[in-house]
């Protein structure tokens, strides 16, 4: 065994030996993930950003429009939208790449990481783009990201390829965004935000101890270990002085969770009404939203059979007629949020995409995804089918990301740059 291999292992020793389970992305959870009384906008207003997935995907042909450009025929999916015209486009053509893997619905996992062959053996995840935005402009507010599913999953993966937890309980978000703590509770949290820097000092003091007997891979390795616990110290000060300032006061009042599992709309609807609150008090400026399907009958007036099985369709036209019944009842709801964002001035500030990790649900495919964007001071109002050799659907990320302020020409397997507003 040469040293490096040696010390590798005796460095994850060190790490269980400290008693406190070390790893990056288990320190990101430690920090608390809630916003209080967000600075007032000075100004032009900050860029948002905004993902929400439909994990069953929709029926494409009632979504994509026959024209592209501007003059276009409203299809089934964009009538809901018809007053919203001009604040989104329609996005064709685009493709998530190498999407095979462990099962058909896999795909989800890295709709926004662009990582390939999702659980087959070997995979890693990389980080999503919610999470690449946070990391830079996550600061500005004491939520860095808010993360929500009406379901248990997220769309959310950290920059160590680890699943971040969704919140799916609406009156539990709305607690940590808007509820303020009793005295003890801010001391406690404060406490425990002080023994996380406590920590990661023992454990960069003593990890530095290895760095000279390592190879130099590993001291690369160990380098960027570094620079990732120096960023951390950073969030733990910022969020040390979040902690201690009041929760923005408002007078919606706290919603109620609701409990019959079938009701996906009304889910919908209570993570978007969240979502308008905690863009309007600029708790987060970043958020992901996974949409849930079922193997169940949704509770929507003319669906009588199971939604997974509809959108596995295999071109039964009463099957499609039933399933176009939800999917349009999903993209009514979307015009609502739309436009409860455009109420409060919010709609022009954020860049929100809304569609599926799925092209053709029934077949599982990841060709020709579903999208809509929305907001963000883009130029809207069109269909835009994007040519094949742009059709790497990373390469809208990394014009998202630079829309967000993040200084990178690159994400994931992206081949360039797609620029909406020159598309």
């Amino acid at each position: 065994m040469n040293i490096a291999t040696k010390r590798h292992l005796d460095r994850r020793a060190f790490l269980r030996g400290t008693g406190t389970a070390l790893s990056l992305p288990f320190l990101e959870a430690m920090v608390p993930a809630f916003a209080t009384r967000a600075q007032a906008a000075v100004g032009q207003p900050p860029p948002r950003f905004l993902a929400m997935c439909a994990t069953l995907g929709f029926h494409t042909p009632f979504l994509f429009p026959q024209e592209t450009g501007a003059d276009y025929t409203l299809t089934p999916y964009l009538e809901p939208l018809k007053d919203l015209k001009s604040d989104f486009s329609v996005i064709s053509g685009l493709q998530h790449m190498e999407q095979n893997g462990a099962n058909g619905h896999t795909s989800e996992m890295t709709w926004l990481t662009s990582a390939k062959h999702p659980g087959l053996a070997g995979f890693k995840n990389t980080i999503s783009l919610d999470q690449l935005i946070a990391e830079s402009i996550g600061t500005q507010t004491r939520f860095p990201s808010l993360i929500l599913g009406t379901g248990s999953d997220s769309l959310s993966w950290s920059a160590s390829g680890v699943p971040l937890p969704a919140e799916s309980s609406p009156s539990k978000a709305f607690q940590q965004l808007f509820v303020d703590g009793t005295q003890a509770e801010i001391e406690a949290q404060v406490s425990g935000l002080k023994r996380g820097r406590s920590i990661l000092d023992t454990v960069t003091g003593q990890a530095k101890k290895l760095h000279g007997e390592l190879g130099k891979r590993d001291q690369e390795k160990l380098d960027e270990y570094f620079s990732a616990v120096r960023d951390l110290e950073g969030r733990l000060v910022q969020n040390e002085e979040w902690v201690q300032k009041p929760k923005p006061k408002i007078d919606a009042k706290p919603p109620t969770d609701i409990q019959s599992r079938t009701d996906a709309i009304g889910k919908m609807k209570l993570m978007q009404d969240l979502i308008v609150l905690a863009l309007q008090t600029d708790s987060t400026r970043t958020v992901t939203l996974r949409l849930s399907g079922m193997n169940a009958v949704p509770e929507i007036e003319g669906v009588k059979n199971d939604w997974h099985n509809l959108s596995h369709h295999g071109q039964d036209p009463a099957k499609i007629e039933e399933l176009k019944v939800i999917e349009k009842a999903e993209f009514t709801a979307f015009a609502g949020f739309l436009t409860k964002l455009k109420a409060v001035s919010l709609l022009e500030s954020t860049a929100v995409i809304f569609g599926s990790n799925l092209g053709n649900a029934s077949a599982h495919n990841t060709a020709n995804i579903p999208l809509v964007l929305a907001g963000g001071g883009f130029k809207h109002g069109r269909h835009i089918a994007i040519d094949k050799e742009k059709h790497v659907f990373s390469n809208l990320f990394v014009s998202l990301a630079q829309h967000m302020g993040v200084e990178t020409d690159k994400f994931g397997f992206s081949t360039g740059v797609l620029d909406i507003n020159q598309a």
